[in-house]
């Protein structure tokens, strides 16, 4: 039976580990171990990353929306349920847009709004 060596798919794998790690400090960075253990670690902050910066947008948006139905004389909760009432599916990120760039456009929704 013939020998098998196999130092040329792990060297492929550390490899493709340790360009990935490229930039990390010490011996994250060119210790194999020690790079697989940080890189798991910084995909799970990615991840988590993630979900925050979505977090982080639809309060931003709702900030924004707020601000542009108080200029119309109502509140934020006041537009939204407003908006439900009419059948208005417009999500936040669209309304927030909306609210900057058509001004005109956000006063006729808001007008819909008090008006359900």
């Amino acid at each position: 039976m013939t020998r098998i060596k196999r130092g040329v798919i792990t060297k492929k794998r550390h490899k493709r580990l340790l360009k990935r790690t490229k930039g990390f400090w010490g011996q994250r960075k060119n210790v194999f171990k020690r790079a697989k253990e940080t890189l798991l670690r910084a995909m799970a902050f990615a991840t988590k990353g993630r979900k925050l910066k979505k977090r982080d947008m639809r309060s931003l948006f709702i900030t924004r929306i707020g601000a542009a139905a108080r200029t119309e004389g109502m509140s934020y909760n006041e537009l939204i349920n407003g908006l439900k009432k009419a059948h208005v599916e417009l999500n936040r990120k669209m309304l927030s847009q909306i609210a900057i760039h058509e001004p005109a456009v956000f006063s006729k929704i808001a007008s819909l709004a008090k008006a359900a």
